[in-house]
């Protein structure tokens, strides 16, 4: 069975040319809340929405009443919102310099308040609006910023993916992301589209990573992709075995993937920047690559392993990142490990109250076998501090049950031991879409990972609740005086159902995020 996507994600071209010159079978244009300023011709005192600049040209020439369409179909103007206008026969050909191209349909397309976030939200409509479309050109970000047209496109990209190669038959025509989004006008910037292509394609490669099945994906096979990324984008690759984790002590890993016949593997791709010297920052990045989540022998009931295939969505969006920095200029140097181990009930799995040894020497009484992401992460970590010379260190995983009940899936946790840092990302996080909220690292909680017999016992042994926080304070641990931060991405590492730029499952939550802060030179204390 292949593992390969035959779904691509929308091409996505600019075109200085006006909204009729673009030669595209489907047209998009800006509506607006009332305008209370009057400047499209009222009072701006009725509530009716007004539609963005083209509108006038494209009624006219199509010989369509726009604003009667958006009344008939009770248009505000809210983001996201889509209205469908047909264009009857006579105005068809009215799409092109020299007439040929037929213009089927008008979407006009809401903007809510402007914001970032809503330009974010109208792409993801109209492209969900525009599937099947092979052309479409669209002047909805005719006044935007650069922030608010990468968003657009942003959204535009993501909310139409799909993993395909696991049916029998292609996926209709009808259901295809839209072929090729046309950005339109003379504002349009190309580096700023560009650069918003680039995130939304590594957001789609870790939803790709995240989606694939477990019986095609196991640790071997994330390498594999890790080669494959490595060659495309110029990064160094070097992929440890079992025999080479367990030459040199990287327990943790060996100790979760034990139980597994997939054996275990630690993944390291690195970015280098054109312009590095010996000062250049350099920033290393830590995914969780659990390619399947039984719980171990600590076993989970069979609702809980369902979406377990995306327990390595943190060794995914590392990879993700990984992917688009030489794309995007990042000027820091960028490291990214991903510790993968399929967590199996086997024969020679680990057992609650075994101690290991992780890669720094600390020993850990493992009281749940259910709890093994930050074992891995453990020695990724270790590894790092030891032997990388990080700048700082930033981990992610799809790690407690606890973070998704504190924040539901609309936020990441993030966990960080700079307050510049927290801020840094919180600001990327908020600018890319990807919401974070700072939970504490409370000092006072630090005994409830006490153990009778090892250095630290690996979970709450004090019935402190406050797991999110005790799973962090583990961390801590192993990162010396290393600026760091943990995303705990639990609850939005996975969506429900689609909504907005989301697609049900993997999303690849992260990606933007750091890609925004790398880009901004990765501040830290």
């Amino acid at each position: 069975m292949s593992a390969e996507s035959t779904v691509r994600p929308t091409e996505v071209v600019v075109d200085a040319r006006p909204l009729l010159d673009a030669e595209a079978g489907v047209l998009a244009l800006a509506v607006w809340p009332d305008d209370p300023s009057g400047a499209d011709g009222d009072d701006g005192d009725d509530g009716s929405p007004w539609i963005g600049p083209g509108g006038a040209e494209v009624a006219e020439t199509l010989g369509l009443d726009l604003f009667a369409a958006l009344e008939r179909d009770g248009g505000t103007g809210k983001a996201g919102e889509v209205v469908s206008v047909q264009v009857y026969a006579e105005g068809r050909g009215a799409a092109s310099v020299d007439g040929e191209v037929d213009v089927t349909r008008v979407l006009l397309v809401g903007l809510g308040d402007g914001s970032a976030a809503a330009y974010r939200k109208a792409g993801a409509a109209l492209a969900r609006a525009a599937r099947g479309t092979d052309r479409l050109a669209s002047a909805v970000t005719a006044t935007a910023d650069d922030a608010a047209t990468r968003a657009f496109v942003e959204g535009a990209v993501l909310a139409t993916y799909a993993l395909g190669g696991f049916r029998s038959t292609p996926v209709p025509a009808a259901k295809r992301p839209l072929g090729t989004l046309v950005v339109t006008g003379a504002g349009a910037q190309a580096d700023v589209v560009a650069a918003a292509v680039a995130v939304a394609g590594a957001s789609w490669t870790a939803r790709d990573l995240a989606q694939t099945p477990s019986n095609v994906k196991d640790p071997e096979w994330l390498a594999e992709q890790a080669r494959r990324i490595g060659a495309e984008h110029r990064l160094d690759v070097r992929v440890r075995d079992e025999k080479a984790l367990a030459d040199e002590g990287f327990g943790g890993i060996l100790a979760v993937g034990q139980g597994s016949d997939r054996p275990p593997r630690l993944i390291a791709l690195r970015y280098d920047p054109p312009n590095a010297g010996p000062g250049t920052p350099h920033v290393v990045l830590v995914g969780k690559g659990i390619t399947y989540d039984t719980g171990g022998l600590s076993l989970k009931p069979r609702e809980g392993m369902v979406p377990m295939k995306t327990d390595m969505t943190g060794g995914a969006v590392v990879m993700g990142v990984l992917s688009a920095v030489r794309g995007l200029g990042v000027d820091v140097r960028v490291t990214g490990l991903v510790a993968a181990a399929e967590n199996m009930p086997g024969a020679a799995a680990q057992r609650p109250s075994d101690v290991i040894r992780q890669y720094d020497g600390t020993t850990v009484e493992v009281l749940n076998t259910d709890a093994e992401g930050r074992l891995v992460l453990a020695d990724g970590i270790g590894y790092a501090v030891a032997e990388l010379e990080p700048t700082v260190i930033v981990d992610v995983a799809t790690l407690t049950g606890a973070a998704t009940t504190a924040l539901g899936r609309g936020h990441g946790a993030l966990y960080a031991t700079s307050d510049r840092l927290a801020a840094a990302l919180r600001e990327a996080g908020e600018a890319a879409g990807e919401r974070l909220w700072r939970l504490p690292l409370v000092d006072d909680y630090r005994f409830g990972l006490d153990s009778a017999i090892a250095d630290v016992a690996h979970i709450d042994t004090e019935h402190l609740g406050g797991g999110s926080i005790l799973a962090a304070l583990f961390l801590q641990r192993f990162v010396g005086d290393v600026p760091w931060a943990h995303l705990d991405i639990a609850g939005p590492g996975r969506a429900e159902s689609d909504k907005a730029e989301l697609v049900k499952g993997g999303t690849g939550f992260g990606v933007r995020a750091l890609l925004y802060w790398l880009e901004a030179g990765a501040p830290v204390a």
